[in-house]
């Protein structure tokens, strides 16, 4: 962990807010079929499986999920320095007439997601599409909301979000770095 950030989410508030969030789920998907889970690459898809098993636990049954490679939907990768690095895509079950969840780390832009909402419908047309992060840290440029939030986190532009999973960095945390200090941010806000 760098000097300059600041652990805003724990193992166990990670823990925490996947829970409530399958809860959320649940609740708002009370009817057959079950909602589908498809994570984003890389670290949504980690917590799709966590999602999943779950979910798994609180209906008693099958939960199909899928991942997505968003890496050719992108609307930047003319403009991107590198090739994107690529996973494979699986969504093994027709997701026609579902309700698909969503899952990825981070929200920012929304852009990420409205290449994930193209990828999707590359494989069916679902009845409905949610979506799920573990943190909202705000900054909007398309118009996405999420339906599932474990963490609503007010950044800076200039501050980073950093996801760590057990399952890529041996530790389940999510930290704020960089950015304006507090003082020098509502200078900036208050002046925009």
């Amino acid at each position: 962990m760098d000097s300059n950030e600041k652990v805003v989410l724990h193992e166990e508030d990670v823990r925490r807010a996947l829970t409530r969030i399958a809860h959320e789920i649940v609740e708002r998907n009370p009817r057959e079929p079950v909602p589908a889970i498809v994570g984003i690459h890389r670290r949504g898809a980690f917590l799709a499986q966590r999602l999943h098993v779950l979910l798994e636990d609180l209906l008693d049954g099958e939960v199909p999920l899928g991942d997505l490679d968003i890496g050719f939907y992108r609307d930047d990768v003319a403009s991107r320095p590198d090739a994107p690095v690529l996973h494979a895509s699986h969504i093994d079950f027709d997701i026609t007439g579902r309700t698909v969840v969503i899952v990825d780390d981070v929200l920012f832009t929304g852009r990420t997601v409205r290449a994930a909402i193209e990828a999707l419908f590359a494989y069916g047309r679902p009845d409905r599409v949610q979506l799920a992060v573990l943190a909202d840290r705000g900054h909007r440029e398309l118009p996405i909301r999420p339906d599932y939030v474990g963490k609503n986190l007010p950044t800076s532009r200039g501050e980073h979000v950093h996801v760590r999973l057990t399952e890529l960095d041996g530790i389940d945390e999510i930290a704020i770095a960089g950015g304006a200090g507090p003082l020098e941010r509502t200078v900036l806000e208050s002046s925009a």
